[in-house]
């Protein structure tokens, strides 16, 4: 059995910096990261996703599937490379993603009529279906997101989201 820790004074007049875990259960290193936006906004969508993630594994869907498929349902038909960019992911990910899609008979690949090494993908009516059922479950999260904030809040918010994109993407070093 391990005796309880017993309390200590600094022997300086200074407050002691932990050198471990705080009893909130974050160490030092965390506190510094927390009072970063960046942080901030990567817990933001650590928490999005990982929500998103578990309404979608009922629909045997991941995240990128799902928003693969939706972009796919608002188009007549779209190359690897353009839902990789719209989707934010790399090609090499969406070709991944089209291949599990494709063999759950939920998108079909065909060469394209300008430019025959060129696929173009399109969803399936199963593929339609299944993604009509999988975003009413994403938008729950969104919703759910959005009823944290006032009319007000949310546009303010979005300008906030905007303008750091714009920022970011500004930056070339």
């Amino acid at each position: 059995m391990t005796p309880p820790k017993v309390p200590t004074r600094p022997r300086t007049g200074r407050p002691r910096q932990p050198s471990g875990p705080t009893d909130e259960g974050s160490s030092p290193a965390s506190a510094i990261a927390a009072d970063r936006l960046g942080h901030v906004i990567k817990r933001v969508e650590q928490a999005l996703i990982g929500r998103k993630s578990q309404l979608l594994r009922e629909f045997d869907l991941t995240v990128p599937q799902y928003a693969a498929l939706l972009l796919l349902a608002s188009a007549d038909g779209m190359s690897a490379a353009q839902l990789a960019r719209d989707s934010m992911v790399t090609p090499q990910t969406m070709a991944t993603v089209l291949a599990n899609l494709e063999a759950k008979g939920l998108i079909e690949r065909e060469p394209s009529r300008m430019h025959q090494k060129l696929l173009v993908n399109r969803v399936t009516p199963a593929g339609r279906a299944l993604v009509e059922r999988a975003d009413e479950a994403a938008l729950r999260v969104e919703n759910r997101l959005a009823a944290a904030f006032d009319n007000e809040e949310r546009v303010r918010f979005r300008e906030f989201l905007e303008r750091t994109v714009a920022v970011l993407g500004a930056v070339d070093d």
